[in-house]
């Protein structure tokens, strides 16, 4: 029963994984394929966005959450911020953002390597798996759209 139990778990771990860790195709300052075999939610997204402990977003950014107080002002309104960028390039400056602004307060919600004053336990970690990061894409695709119509 127990084999049956690690099989079933470690069977689960390889699909979450596969999901987690499609490959990043940079091209100029997008990243053209998704960071999962995974669509993203718009819905999920936006929680993500609007959370103090996942996202942190709304410590430097404002946008389109009445519910919230406190929305910050060190970075541009995210409806005004997406209205020129494709998916693509929403993406890599999530993933990356350094790449496009070298002295950006924004973190690297992605990327692993190369980083400044990492806490040893949090080393090696994303700040948001490549699914989450498809979900806040999602969310602000949606917010572009919103501000077109």
């Amino acid at each position: 029963m127990r084999s049956i139990l690690v099989a079933v778990l470690l069977g689960m771990s390889i699909v979450s994984l596969a999901n987690q860790t499609q490959a990043q195709t940079w091209s100029g300052d997008s990243i053209v394929n998704p960071l999962t075999s995974s669509p993203g939610d718009a819905t999920k997204g936006r929680m993500i966005v609007a959370s103090r402990q996942t996202g942190l977003c709304l410590l430097c950014h404002s946008g389109p959450f009445p519910e919230e107080r406190f929305q910050g002002n060190l970075a541009p309104d995210m409806g005004a911020s997406v209205g020129h960028l494709s998916e693509a390039q929403l993406r890599a400056r999530i993933v990356d953002p350094s790449r496009f602004n070298a002295g950006t307060i924004m973190p690297s919600y992605y990327r692993t390597e190369g980083l400044n004053r990492v806490a040893p336990k949090f080393e090696g970690q994303s700040i948001l798996s490549g699914q989450e990061i498809e979900d806040v894409v999602a969310f602000l695709v949606s917010l572009k759209v919103k501000t077109v119509q």
